[in-house]
């Protein structure tokens, strides 16, 4: 299990091939496209994230947290791989799945991705004064131009419903914040066996 917990993100990138060449022997709706380039796009950002180049973990706990232990604290690795694999890939999964019978579910996975794109290209720039985190390119790239088409697609064709929307955008907050910043609070530990390996910490300047 601790073998997964640190290449979980490789098996992204194979997923995301294995995903695309599905997309591609399948006769999909636009909502069921955008839905499944969506997901492709979460299991790029994670590579992005924690392989190359990798220093997320350290750059969140370092820049967000003013952490002593970057290497574990709050943010480990059993709490990456559950946040990641166990919330991120089942929604966005679900939604590709389901979400022309769920919309409220595909609103929250874009939500989702939205919340990234805000966080990686504003909040984690502007707190650590930088001009690039891991993750930044993949949430401008890939989440702003699908989740503007998504968008698209549901005001042309006016699928969803209030209902959908309000529940939905509430799922989308809960996501946010109870499925990433809280559940990072709730399983941080600073005696955690579940420690990053020195690659994934930011390099000394």
């Amino acid at each position: 299990m601790n073998f997964f917990r640190l290449h979980w993100f490789d098996m992204s990138l194979v997923l995301a091939f294995l995903t695309g060449g599905m997309i591609l022997l399948t006769k999909l709706s636009p909502l069921s496209l955008v839905l499944w380039i969506s997901l492709i796009s979460l299991f790029l950002h994670q590579f992005e994230e924690y392989r190359y180049p990798g220093c997320f973990p350290g750059m969140m706990n370092t820049v967000m947290f003013s952490s002593k232990h970057p290497d574990r604290y709050p943010l480990n690795t059993n709490t990456a791989l559950i946040v990641n694999v166990f919330i991120g890939w089942v929604a966005y999964l679900l939604a590709a799945m389901f979400g022309e019978k769920a919309l409220w579910l595909a609103i929250a996975t874009i939500l989702v991705s939205v919340g990234n794109f805000f966080a990686h290209t504003f909040l984690f720039n502007v707190k650590g004064k930088t001009l690039y985190n891991p993750g930044m390119l993949t949430a401008i790239f890939l989440f702003v131009p699908i989740s503007a088409y998504f968008g698209y697609v549901l005001i042309q064709s006016d699928l969803a419903t209030s209902t959908d929307l309000a529940v939905g955008i509430l799922l989308g907050i809960v996501l946010n914040y109870f499925g990433i910043l809280k559940l990072i609070d709730w399983l941080k530990d600073e005696k955690t066996e579940y420690v990053f390996p020195k690659r994934f910490l930011l390099p000394p300047k």
